[in-house]
């Protein structure tokens, strides 16, 4: 088989370095960067949160074949900031991102535990049946009959934009 070996994939090599940039001679305010030892998750994150900026006119990435662990994310910026700089503001704003979204997710399995009901999304174990034991389907669009169905007492409450 010629798929390398798992620990290929996230593992560096001795003296290999995790980040190289590469400036655009063609384009201005522009670079290319490869990001070893990642894949698609990292790189359509980055990509998202340097569309968000307003210094960066471009982003966009690319993973050239399946079996090499890295990606190639280009970067185009206005001239304000370079794209080396861009990249290390947007990876703290994500890492700040991401940072929040645990802490609001610990926070909301905190309160499940303090309900009562401790036993999976449902709460199945306060109510001693399983996740689907009320006549609600798993997406809270059918009617319930107890006012509690599978999803809690609201039938959007997992709609939380």
């Amino acid at each position: 088989m010629n798929a390398p070996n798992r620990f290929e994939l996230y593992v560096l090599d001795e003296g290999e370095a995790p980040v190289e940039v590469n400036e655009d001679t063609k384009i201005p305010n522009a670079a290319t960067i490869k990001i070893l030892k990642q894949d698609h998750t990292l790189g359509n994150m980055l990509r998202a949160q340097l569309l968000s900026m307003p210094q960066v006119l471009f982003a966009g990435y690319k993973v050239p074949h399946p079996l090499h662990p890295y990606f190639l994310l280009k970067i185009q910026t206005d001239g304000t900031t370079p794209p080396d700089a861009i990249l290390s503001e947007a990876c703290n704003q994500l890492i700040g991102s991401l940072s929040s979204l645990e802490s609001s997710f610990k926070r909301e399995f905190s309160f499940k535990e303090a309900d009562g009901g401790g036993a999976g999304v449902g709460g199945a174990g306060a109510t001693g049946g399983g996740a689907f034991a009320t006549s609600e389907d798993p997406y809270g669009t059918g009617p319930s009959t107890s006012g509690a169905g599978a999803w809690g007492s609201s039938r959007d409450d997992y709609l939380d934009f």
